[in-house]
């Protein structure tokens, strides 16, 4: 075995032991197939006020501009699918935020990698990124070969499904590349059907800014009331296209214990969030990914959820 090959090997051993699902590698160059994709998806205002998504466009094309020299993006993936979801009659909220906010517990992992790469096998540089930067996280993740984008544009993998975060890690090291896999959505539509507002325009093509996730979340407006009705009791984000997907039949829960949920979480009714207090939203969401909307914004989505029944 070659230094490369041994190199390959360490860092996919150490990636289990740290507890991600799986983890692919891609040789760090330019994505040639996503910077059409990207500009008219951008062009045609699928981004809606997420004005974030037009910043550094060179960049989120080529690795080399992120990291000086880069040879590899280590792509990983980390479980978040839960063995308990909330009772019926409440609120839902997303399944990737009932435990503590990924950023941080995911930039922990990395960074013990990116330690474990320096010490095993020498002077490595290199950045940990976990979907806050300008990195097309899907499109590695599916180069390096650990799913293929599916209809719904999430990264799906056979016998694994989608409830997982994506996260890199892009270095300045040669190692041995994965190759991508082939797509198996074959004539499924289940998510195009299931979508609430109609966010999946076409096959692969999600319009964001028809997305509950982006009402819930990233609009920082009034809701449209247009839109009155269409939330299908999503108080911030949406799982509905992955949890029709066939392929989530295999989700298995996850084992971090940092993403179990709060208790209050999972037994809340409508009535209780109707009622949530500032003090009991920053209780329930401590260190939560809910927190980005703030009070405020959490108690604007459960008021309009509310005035459509």
């Amino acid at each position: 075995m070659n230094a490369k090959e041994r190199h390959t090997q360490s860092i996919k051993e150490e990636a289990k032991r740290l507890g991600f699902l799986s983890c692919g590698i891609s040789k760090a160059e330019f994505l040639e197939e996503e910077a059409p994709r990207l500009e008219n998806w951008l062009n045609e205002n699928r981004h809606g006020q997420m004005s974030y998504m037009e910043n550094h466009f060179d960049k989120r094309l080529n690795p080399t501009l992120l990291v000086d020299d880069a040879k590899s993006v280590i792509s990983l993936l980390l479980n978040y699918f839960p063995s308990e979801t909330q009772n019926q009659d409440s609120y839902k909220i997303s399944k990737y935020a009932y435990g503590q906010d990924y950023h941080y517990v995911i930039k922990e992992k990395l960074k013990e990698l990116l330690h474990f790469i320096q010490t095993e096998i020498g002077e490595v540089s290199g950045r940990a990124f976990v979907d806050s930067a300008p990195v097309l996280d899907k499109a590695w993740a599916a180069k390096s070969g650990l799913g293929w984008i599916g209809k719904n544009s999430n990264l799906i993998t056979q016998k694994v499904g989608s409830f997982y975060f994506i996260a890199e890690l892009i270095i300045d090291l040669d190692l041995e590349y994965d190759t991508a896999t082939t797509d198996h959505c074959g004539t499924c539509t289940a998510c195009l059907d299931a979508c609430p507002t109609e966010a999946i325009v076409a096959p692969y093509v999600v319009d964001g800014s028809k997305c509950i996730s982006y009402f819930t979340i990233e609009l920082k407006d009034n809701l449209p009331q247009e839109m009155k009705g269409n939330f299908d009791d999503w108080a911030f984000g949406c799982d509905v296209c992955q949890d029709v997907c066939p392929w989530n039949r295999f989700s298995k829960p996850h084992n971090e214990s940092l993403f179990q949920p709060n208790e209050s979480l999972l037994k809340f009714s409508k009535k209780d969030w109707e009622e949530i207090t500032n003090e009991t939203f920053n209780k329930v969401f401590k260190n939560s990914a809910v927190k980005r909307t703030k009070f405020e914004g959490f108690k604007r989505n459960i008021d309009f959820l509310k005035s459509n029944e």
